[in-house]
């Protein structure tokens, strides 16, 4: 099992949170989750990976089939017609980046499980709300935090 972060006793405050020069807000204990409770969280972000893993495999078989209808049917193609392929294969492309970096989260989720800070934010160390978690699994940050990050 994974050393949790070193921190400050008396305010349970991150290390990093008290040298950062960032006003640091008091952090609850971490509890420890049950063997159970973290194999149920294992297979449900393992489901989750194999959804999104064979959702990439076929977009990226999808992809490969349109740009060979596209090579064998671009004779008298005008410059309206190459614009419009070329849109259509960036946002192909676009949806198969979107769908490879929500497999890059739920893989960092389960390395954070292993680790022992899965439901834990990873910038001031509070847990993170359940709910957040049952909507959005792979969540690092809590709800403070992220909408502190959108506003940037």
């Amino acid at each position: 099992m994974a050393k949790p972060a070193e921190t400050d006793t008396a305010t349970r405050v991150p290390a990093a949170a008290r040298t950062s020069g960032k006003t640091a807000t008091k952090v609850a204990p971490r509890a420890e989750r049950s063997q159970a409770e973290t194999e149920k969280i294992k297979v449900a972000l393992n489901e989750r990976l194999a959804e999104l893993r064979t959702e990439y495999d076929a977009t990226l078989s999808e992809i490969t089939e349109l740009q060979r209808d596209r090579l064998t049917d671009s004779a008298g193609d005008d410059q309206a017609d190459t614009g419009t392929k070329t849109f259509e294969r960036e946002q192909e492309i676009s949806l198969a980046n979107t769908i490879l970096e929500r497999v890059t989260q739920v893989e960092r989720a389960l390395e954070r499980l292993d680790e022992g800070n899965y439901g834990w934010c990873e910038r001031c160390g509070s847990p993170i709300p359940v709910e957040r978690l049952a909507a959005f699994p792979s969540a690092t940050l809590c709800v403070t935090c992220k909408q502190l990050e959108e506003r940037r």
